[in-house]
């Protein structure tokens, strides 16, 4: 819920706007009747948002924000006196908004929704900078997702002869929780060998995991499984494993063994296997591509790895911030700080790469921000900014009336302009409704009977 903290002599309107925020459930309201009080309250409570009347008994409403203007507030200015000086002063001096009495509580909510808005940002900014990690980790979160994550990868870690199995979309991290199942295992002193199934042939990748027999006094070639031996062989993308490799792979997995191409010795190698896939191996056994039998021995202990899409804001800041902290020490004088327009792109992209991606992306805003103070929007790429609904690095400037008449209109359309249906959305009265319809000139459009 956001927090709003109302300072005004008048407590009647301070009231007012109290029942008017709390009316949805959607916010905890506090207030505070004199300047002083109000700064007293402020750094007791640290509210997302201050309503801040101009005119206060003790001090002005100016130098209570100068008083908690290093804590970076948000804050709407609210007077009865207001004229277009003391508006432009107020906005110098670090407030987000400035409404004049008596104030419509449709501009308010609308004024009061962007003002929150922006006061996130600002707190997830703050929790990036807080939670930044020096290093190389590989599960990056706190949310409940992520430590369950952590507890089925130590569980896995420990339990040095069963297979795992890691599904996930490609870029999402496989191949380096992989890396960590071996660190945190008794095997973690042996070798990590890993080999990506889609990138060989298939002779190619059964020479690569088996060996051959030296022929003419040649000496023998050893494959991977023997390479691997005492440690773990991580095999990546096992969805895309060819038919006539998978039962020599089953074999080897059920510990029977393998004999090297050309060759009639068994060898069992002390391996432990790990496999990765961003397919639907369910999908690959019903299509007949994949063996059934395989695909259980695989997933004894299956592992699944969320899109950067799924996971909570917070575990995507905390992965910015490790990010952050590897490619800082490569990139001289780059900024590792988002302004607020920046980190409002990154949180709405989808990334469809997954971390892959984002560290790209990273890095790339990194260079072209080389030298500045912190990355804009402009340096992130277009793809990001454009998708995040609205390309935020060509922001056109438009005053709260227009937003609001643009959104009416809207409105009205989405309901055939029928003038009941479209308040109860907007959460208005009809009356209100049709204030706004003259006051905005959308009175000679269509109308529904309603």
């Amino acid at each position: 819920m956001a927090s709003i903290l109302i300072i005004d002599d008048e407590v009647a309107i301070a009231s007012a706007f109290a029942m008017f925020f709390r009316h949805d459930g959607q916010h905890v309201v506090s207030e505070a009747y004199t300047g002083l009080d109000g700064v007293e309250a402020y750094w007791r409570l640290r509210p997302d948002l201050v309503l801040l009347d101009v005119r206060l008994p003790d001090i002005p409403g100016f130098d209570v924000l100068a008083k908690i203007r290093e804590d970076d507030p948000v804050v709407i200015m609210v007077t009865a006196y207001g004229d277009v000086p003391m508006a432009v002063d107020a906005l110098k001096k670090g407030a987000e908004n400035f409404l004049t009495k008596p104030v419509d509580l449709s501009h308010l909510s609308a004024a009061a929704d962007r003002a929150l808005e922006k006061s996130h940002l600002r707190r997830m900014n703050r929790y990036l900078l807080e939670k930044r990690v020096a290093g190389s980790r590989v599960l990056v979160g706190s949310s409940a997702a992520m430590r369950e994550l952590a507890r089925q990868v130590s569980v896995l870690a420990q339990s040095e002869r069963t297979t795992g199995l890691i599904t996930g979309e490609r870029g999402s991290g496989k191949g380096r929780v992989a890396e960590l199942i071996h660190q945190q295992s008794p095997r973690a002193a042996g070798p990590f060998v890993e080999v990506n199934c889609a990138t060989l042939t298939s002779e190619s990748l059964d020479l690569e995991l088996f060996g051959e027999e030296g022929a003419g006094g040649k000496p023998a070639r050893r494959g991977l499984f023997e390479i691997a031996d005492g440690g773990t062989l991580f095999l990546d993308e096992i969805g895309d494993l060819a038919p006539q490799l998978q039962p020599k792979l089953l074999r080897a997995l059920e510990g029977r063994g393998f004999r090297r191409h050309g060759g009639t010795v068994e060898i069992v190698p002390d391996v432990r296997v790990i496999a990765a896939t961003s397919r639907d191996l369910g999908e690959e056994v019903s299509g007949g591509r994949f063996r059934e039998d395989l695909y259980y021995r695989l997933s004894v202990m299956p592992v699944r790895l969320l899109p950067l899409r799924e996971r909570s804001r917070e575990d995507l800041l905390e992965l910015i911030g490790q990010l952050f902290g590897e490619l800082a020490s490569t990139i001289a004088e780059a900024p590792t700080a988002l302004a607020e327009d920046a980190l409002e792109a990154v949180l709405r992209y989808g990334w469809p790469g997954n971390i892959r991606e984002l560290r790209n992306i990273l890095e790339r805003s990194m260079l072209l921000a080389r030298g500045a103070g912190r990355i804009e929007a402009r340096h992130l790429a277009r793809e990001v900014t454009t998708a995040s609904g609205a390309d935020v690095a060509h922001h056109t400037p438009r005053t709260l009336a227009d937003v609001e008449r643009a959104h009416i209109d809207r409105t009205l359309k989405a309901h055939q302009h029928n003038r009941t249906h479209a308040a109860k959305e907007l959460g208005i009265a009809r009356a209100t409704l049709i204030k706004k319809i003259k006051e905005y000139d959308l009175a000679d459009r269509p109308r529904g009977r309603a």
